[in-house]
Order: structure tokens, then sequence, then C-alpha cells
């Protein structure tokens, strides 16, 4: 069973069964494209209300020290609640959000999904790789790449499942983006 004591994926985890994790995928893909055709209120109820949305910052590590115990981040991109997403979303639907006028176009990209089971049969962790690709004007790209750990859970929603957290570390040490105003 997945546990996040160490912040990292088990080498060994419980086997899902094939079905359960083809619902999961066909989940975050279906996120993906939630996403990506800013239908960020179709969005918003897939979040529980407790959700924790979270992107600390990456740091370079000699080999020596990343094999030894680290100390949870203390910066963050962003550490955000449904709340406070719900106030992003709000702020694009207005027009007035001058990082996404004109809105970018988005592309959101998941792979290497593993899934893992918990202590709750309804509640699996999941792990994927991550590209979402950015354009807005002409000129101006960003790629952001990483890991992502997710907490999902059955839910009555009309997908099927519920994020109730979301981690995510990026690849990239240093960001060249101008703003982080899309949604991960």
């Amino acid at each position: 069973m997945f546990s996040a004591v160490d912040g990292r994926w088990p080498s060994t985890s419980k086997t899902v069964s094939a079905e359960v994790e083809r619902e999961i995928v066909n989940f975050l893909y279906f996120e993906a494209e939630l996403l990506d055709d800013w239908r960020f209120r179709d969005w918003l109820i897939l979040i529980a209300e407790d959700m924790e949305y979270t992107m600390p910052t990456q740091s370079n590590a000699l080999t020596r020290d990343r094999l030894k115990s680290i100390a949870p981040p203390t910066n963050f991109y962003f550490c955000e609640s449904k709340a406070q997403l719900e106030q992003r979303v709000r702020r694009l639907e207005t027009g007035m959000a001058w990082a996404e006028e004109p809105p970018s176009r988005t592309r959101h990209i998941v792979t290497n999904v593993r899934v893992a089971a918990t202590s709750d049969p309804q509640t699996f962790a999941v792990r994927s790789n991550y590209l979402l690709y950015r354009q807005r004007m002409e000129m101006d790209i960003d790629i952001y790449i990483g890991d992502r750990v997710d907490i999902v859970q059955r839910d009555a929603n009309p997908a099927g499942w519920l994020i109730r957290k979301r981690d995510l570390v990026l690849d990239q040490v240093t960001l060249a983006s101008n703003n982080l105003s899309v949604l991960f």
C-alpha cells in the first residue's frame, strides 16, 4: 500500500485491478481535456473541498545529498486550497487577468501513470509524469515538465472521481516563465 511518510513512491505497492487503473487513467485524461478547453468550472467539480494543491520549489543537490533524508520543502510556487483555486478561476473568468488576456493555449500531457492502493479501498495514490505546454501570444512559450502525485477517491460526480491532493514537482530549478497563471 502507498505511504507518503518519506515522500517517495514505494518500490513495491499493492496491485490494483486493471479496471480501476484504466478508470483513473481515463479520469486524468478527462481532467487534462477540461483544463485545455478552459472548462474550469467543470474542473472544479472534480476537486475535493479539502484539497491540497502544491508545487514546491526545486533545488539542485549533489548525488550524496540526494540520498540522505531531505527535509520537506519550505518554499512553494503555490500551496493552495480549493477556495483559492475557485478564486483563481473567478479571476480568469473576468477577462481582467492580464496574464491570460488573450488566453493561453495549453496542452496537458499525462503519462507513465502508476496507481497504488491506500488503506481506504475507495482512495488511490496516482503517480504520473506530466508535461504542460503553454503558448500565449505568438512567441510566449512555456514548457513545464515534472512528476505528479495525486490522491484520488471514488465520487458521485459525473467523472466518478475526486482529486483530494495534488503534489507537483517540476524538473526545472529555475522557471523562465513570466507567471504561473495556468492550472496544472
